[in-house]
């Protein structure tokens, strides 16, 4: 029995698709340092949908370029009929990444805000339209490399109380509303009546402790007996977490996944 060949057409197509399969691999690579280590960091890849969001996008896009290269690469055309087909293919995918990537940016996490009694995670999709020039100056810039932290202010008026309370019943949160964003030192004496001691929160999740203090320790803080931990939840979208932070300078040090609400 004659052993089993590749025809030459069929080589040189399957390698032009490897070719552009390493070369869409490598961007592939660059946007993900882009995406996971500026726009969502640890936990935001986790808890504001980065990931998976990141992964559907940048799949189709692999598979997308090196598949219709294996379609149409042919040695026999024209050199610049094929020229011409191989930019269409490479102009596509780019503009796919691109589209991909941009609907990745809209929705990052800008802010880690305390609002009440709890912080909330803010996305740039969920402030709305119009309202940036609403906050404080040294806030209106929303930040590229990972959210920053902010506070909620308190209403100034029972209409601004009513007008925000019904918005937040509409599905937008007081955290979103520009005007109400403050500096996060602000409200430190508000952080720390709502945090609650460490050891409440071990006490309330037993089964988590390897968990939260696995969390400290790679915060470098599991080694220090004398700092005072606490923590206080976390929500974001429909992910529920637990922010642990410093209960003297109200830093927050370490997350993990516990719903503590």
């Amino acid at each position: 029995m004659p052993a089993f060949s590749f025809s030459p057409s069929l080589k040189s197509r399957l390698l032009a698709a490897g070719i552009h399969l390493t070369l869409s691999l490598a961007v592939a690579v660059l946007a993900a340092w882009l995406v996971f280590a500026l726009w969502y960091p640890y936990p935001y890849r986790e808890i504001s949908g980065g990931r998976e969001l990141f992964l559907i996008v940048v799949t189709v896009d692999v598979i997308m370029g090196p598949f219709l290269t294996l379609s149409v690469f042919n040695r026999s055309k024209p050199v610049g009929v094929l020229r011409r087909d191989l930019t269409v293919i490479g102009f596509l995918q780019l503009a796919a990444l691109v589209y991909g990537l941009w609907t990745v940016a809209v929705v990052r996490p800008v802010h880690l805000a305390f609002e009440i009694d709890r912080f909330r995670v803010v996305h740039a999709v969920d402030i709305p339209k119009g309202e940036m020039n609403q906050a404080p100056a040294e806030l209106r810039h929303l930040s590229w490399t990972g959210p920053t932290l902010v506070s909620v202010r308190a209403f100034k008026n029972e209409d601004e109380k009513l007008e925000t309370t019904l918005a937040a019943l509409g599905g937008v949160s007081l955290s979103a509303r520009p005007f109400l964003w403050q500096s996060y030192e602000k409200a430190k004496s508000q952080i720390l009546t709502a945090a609650k001691p460490l050891s409440d929160l071990k006490n309330r999740f037993p089964a988590e402790s390897g968990t939260i203090d696995a969390a400290l320790k790679s915060a470098s803080v599991g080694g220090n007996p004398g700092r005072s931990i606490g923590y206080a939840p976390m929500n974001s979208r429909d992910k529920f977490w637990t922010v642990l932070l410093d209960l003297h300078t109200t830093e927050v040090i370490a997350f993990v996944p516990i719903d503590s609400f």
